[in-house]
């Protein structure tokens, strides 16, 4: 997925503060591995609710030395009480909404973090189309995943929490990821403004 993911993040600076700056909050940073996608000179604020991670990042961080990391926030992404209104430009989010407890409640943090005018950009597998053998499978095998894979839910529809999150723009595509599990290629990516 990475030339989707440079493809998606290449738009990044577009918007950056009017000082020039870009604070970037990834929420579910996980070990850190979108940081190479990040541009020079961007100020990376990580929140993940596992503290065990921040290990990880450490190492990411030295390999990735044209962010600047700013701080590592151990939360739930229902509760960044932590992370100031409207102070940050951009919010990152990959694989994360198929896990979360309460998709709607993580999007409106996401909208109380960001500036107005920032951006929300996300990359998620989502249910296949409700018609084929794909999501017939999702369905059946949903409850064995969600215990083997941390939480991970097949079925979640997790375009439809995007949308109505109430973001004055939003682009969203979807695609079939070239990934060798079915049951996970059907994948949004886009990009959502405040």
């Amino acid at each position: 997925m990475a030339s989707r993911k440079r493809e998606l993040f290449g738009s990044l600076r577009e918007h950056a503060s009017p000082s020039g700056e870009l604070c970037l909050l990834e929420l579910g940073c996980g070990t850190g591995a979108n940081f190479q996608f990040y541009p020079p000179g961007c100020r990376v604020t990580c929140v993940d609710p596992n503290p065990n991670f921040e290990k990880f990042l450490i190492k990411s961080i030295a390999e990735n030395r044209h962010v600047q990391f700013e701080r590592f926030v151990v939360a739930a992404g229902e509760n960044m009480h932590p992370v100031a209104d409207g102070s940050m430009d951009v919010v990152v989010c990959t694989l994360v909404l198929c896990s979360v407890e309460n998709q709607e409640r993580i999007l409106q943090e996401v909208r109380r973090v960001l500036r107005p005018g920032g951006a929300f950009y996300f990359l998620e597998h989502v249910a296949a189309e409700h018609s084929t053998w794909n999501y017939f499978w999702q369905q059946v095998l949903d409850p064995v995943w969600y215990l083997l894979f941390d939480g991970c839910n097949l079925t979640r529809e997790s375009w439809k929490a995007v949308e109505r999150a109430g973001f004055s723009k939003l682009q969203l595509q979807r695609i079939q990821a070239p990934l060798s599990v079915a049951l996970v290629r059907p994948h949004i990516y886009g990009c959502a403004v405040k």
